[in-house]
């Protein structure tokens, strides 16, 4: 008898262990309602074990065999039906609680935080109960490494097809390995995102902030994501040393995290070796100093230089690496500041790292490869390969580049269409589409910083919520379960 297609042993086994740790993790926001005396304390608990029971059932009916590993087909229906299982678990407290009763809005936020994309529906976001803005922010720093990964990290249930896993979810182009095992790479990737979250949670208590706000916003700045637990987001804290921290944290999670671990090893001339990191570090100097420079020529900027250089770079660190704070909104500051932000939408920070957007090294290998076209073209039998960190890129993955960017402005575009035809005012459709696909948050017009995602139609949001798990897992890993191909055994 021919063997199935798919494994459901593995894939319900694996699904169900990550179902249980999302209620594992659901469990730490009880005792913060219970510290605050919030009406979300017995909701938490029965969102908690209704997701830990569900999870282990799970797991006792698909029981793999000692023998089974994850192979690619495998992988992929992990990734998308685990994900798509977090955020239906995901969205229990919101409903029970009833903070946010409308489940599809409490879906679109729950996804919102799985993605770290950090577009909200709530409209009064300091009225929600600590525990439920705790979960909030929880969800975002369990999606900026992965569900998966942590589930690489902690379990031993993969064995060598962890490897399919990891790199189904793994966001951004990229092959670097810092330890030949990838549990081991899975278990130090998470070592650095915990501690980068403890240190930047202590430095933020030290500048002034209580340990509720800081440990929130250490979750969602870590993760890229940008939920707050302010409707102001860091506007309300006009502190500059405060602000300063979180820029930092902020360009850190848009940094490579496969540099940040060279980095603890002292081993600092990783960095500059790296193309992908030089691009990031001149991408946010030089659009600061561009939008600086054109706020005093059009005297938009205020009277203090350090005010506006600190407005200007939290908001051009906050946006290429998709994080989404807010420190002011940025569409005052005119048309063309506004075109650079949207730009920006599309970009992202570095691949391995936990923002999203194209990443920019496929933009730096895009661009250097339309450059060397010229060259080709006058000297067609010349073998021109593109360089990256001074060593050649193969053609297959220049190829894998271009369909890449193909599909990621087809998707666009398509989601645009698709928007506009449900009845969303075009600016706001495209807007919505670019800020969800690449998991940034706040968009333009009637979507900037300043607003939230409550009054689009219900249909909108089920489009949107679709693009960002799309646009988080790297656009394929998804799109490829629509494909007649991966449904064919050969």
């Amino acid at each position: 008898m021919p063997k199935s297609l798919i494994n459901t042993r593995v894939i319900g086994s694996v699904v169900g262990n990550q179902i249980m740790l999302t209620g594992i993790l659901m469990a730490t926001t009880i005792p913060v309602a219970s510290y605050y005396k919030s009406n979300d304390f017995f909701p938490l608990i029965y969102a908690s074990l209704i997701t830990l029971i569900s999870g282990f059932v799970i797991t006792r009916l698909t029981k793999k065999n000692k023998n089974d590993e994850v192979k690619k087909r495998d992988g992929f229906l992990i990734v998308a039906v685990g994900w798509i299982s977090m955020t239906i678990f995901g969205s229990l407290p919101y409903v029970l609680s009833g903070a946010i009763p409308n489940y599809t809005d409490a879906f679109f936020e729950t996804i919102s935080g799985l993605t770290t994309t950090g577009a909200t529906i709530l409209e009064d976001i300091e009225v929600m109960p600590e525990g439920i803005l705790f979960w909030r922010s929880m969800t975002q720093w369990i999606g900026g490494m992965g569900i998966i990964v942590l589930t690489i990290a902690i379990l031993p249930l993969l064995g060598v097809g962890g490897m399919e896993l990891f790199a189904s979810e793994a966001p951004g182009p990229t092959k670097d390995k810092i330890h030949p095992r990838i549990k081991e790479t899975a278990k130090r990737l998470w070592i650095i995102y915990v501690s980068l979250t403890a240190l930047e949670c202590i430095l933020l208590m030290f500048a002034g902030m209580d340990f509720y706000d800081a440990i929130n916003h250490s979750l969602t700045t870590m993760s890229t994501g940008g939920f707050s637990t302010k409707q102001a987001s860091i506007a309300h804290y006009n502190t500059p040393i405060i602000q300063y921290i979180i820029i930092a944290f902020m360009f850190v999670a848009g940094t490579n995290f496969t540099l940040l671990y060279f980095g603890c090893k002292l081993k600092f001339k990783k960095f500059w070796q790296n193309d992908e990191f030089k691009w990031y570090a001149m991408a946010v100097v030089g659009l600061t100093s561009v939008i600086v420079g054109f706020l005093y020529l059009h005297n938009l900027a205020n009277p203090s230089f350090e005010e506006n250089f600190r407005a200007v770079l939290f908001q051009v660190t906050s946006i290429i690496t998709t994080t989404g704070y807010a420190t002011t909104d940025f569409t005052s500051w005119g048309s063309f500041v506004t075109f650079l932000f949207f730009l920006l939408l599309f970009t992202g920070a570095s691949a391995g790292s936990t923002s999203g957007g194209m990443k920019l090294v496929r933009i730096v290998l895009l661009m250097k490869n339309g450059f060397l076209e010229f060259k080709r073209r006058l000297h067609p039998n010349a073998v021109v390969p593109v360089h990256l960190n001074g060593h050649g890129v193969s053609s297959k993955i220049i190829y894998n580049l271009l369909a890449f960017v193909f599909f990621y402005l087809f998707m666009f575009v398509l989601g645009s269409i698709i928007m506009t035809f449900l009845g969303v005012d075009f600016v706001e459709a495209i807007s919505a589409v670019a800020t969800a696909i690449s998991n940034v948050g706040p968009g333009i017009g009637e979507l900037g910083p300043s607003y939230t995602f409550y009054n689009l139609p219900s249909a909108a949001k089920w489009v949107l919520a679709f693009l960002m798990l799309l646009g988080r897992l790297e656009l394929f890993t998804i799109a490829i379960l629509f494909t007649p191909y991966f449904w064919k055994r050969n």
